[in-house]
């Protein structure tokens, strides 16, 4: 196990929410509840992914790693509605 440092859930998609965690893996990890499923692994850092924030509008996410990097990830997007033209 490891230590988990941040979690945010999703305004748009209430069943899943993305967390960092101070191992070495560098990673952050977007689950689907209440299964806690893995859904998807965000690399992009080169040390531990120890802070995490969500956008205003619920889609992006940013994180901050011990490598003193800012990453920004769009995991959350809403749903587009699509029209079936007649």
């Amino acid at each position: 196990g490891s230590q988990v440092c941040q979690l945010v859930w999703s305004k748009n998609s209430p069943n899943e929410l993305a967390s960092t965690h101070g191992y070495s893996q560098n990673q952050i990890v977007v689950w689907k509840y209440p299964v806690m499923q893995p859904l998807a692994k965000l690399f992009g850092h080169q040390q531990r992914v120890l802070y995490l924030a969500m956008s205003p509008d619920g889609e992006s996410i940013v994180t901050g790693a011990g490598d003193e990097t800012l990453r920004f990830w769009n995991v959350f997007a809403k749903a587009k509605c699509v029209r079936n033209p007649d």
